[in-house]
């Protein structure tokens, strides 16, 4: 049976992400919705250092990832968005994962939603702001023209901001 429901294809996101984290040898933890714009709490092994990732699903073919306005801000360096290609069950898609830092979503989201907001719509009429904000999946880019290519399965990302120094 396929999962169509989209809060337990995004729990389960959660634990594939923290699964590929613990299997590079990190301590992955859950926050199961605990912790204001944190899915997952991650460090070395050691608990000397930490990352905060934001998890978000979407299904391989997708074109877009819905992020949020909250994505239009930088929470520094040790924030991480993991855009997770989750297939459903009766799916032979691949898993997919985007591991792009906090800045780089910031910058271009906000850019990106900027141009969209400042362009007319296809009937000539004025856009409406909203809160939805979104990153286009490969190979599709942004409306600013950003593609996120260059973060497909960057878990050295992560990596680097939790070894020792």
């Amino acid at each position: 049976m396929a999962t169509t429901n989209k809060n337990a294809r995004g729990s389960s996101a959660q634990f594939f992400v923290a699964g590929e984290l613990c299997r590079r040898d990190l301590v992955a933890v859950v926050t199961m919705g605990n912790t204001p714009n944190t899915d997952i709490l991650c460090s070395n092994a050691e608990g000397t250092k930490f990352v905060h990732i934001q998890v978000k699903t979407y299904v391989p073919g997708n074109k877009t990832v819905t992020v949020g306005v909250k994505a239009e801000k930088n929470f520094g360096a040790n924030f991480i968005w993991v855009l997770a290609g989750i297939p459903t069950g009766t799916s032979s898609a691949d898993f997919e994962y985007y591991i792009i830092p906090s800045e780089a979503v910031s910058v271009n989201v906000t850019k990106g939603h900027q141009m969209w907001l400042s362009d007319l719509s296809k009937d000539g009429s004025v856009r409406q702001d909203s809160k939805v904000r979104t990153i286009h999946i490969p190979p599709a880019a942004s409306y600013s023209g950003w593609r996120i290519d260059e973060y497909k399965n960057r878990w050295d990302i992560i990596e680097r901001l939790l070894e020792h120094r």
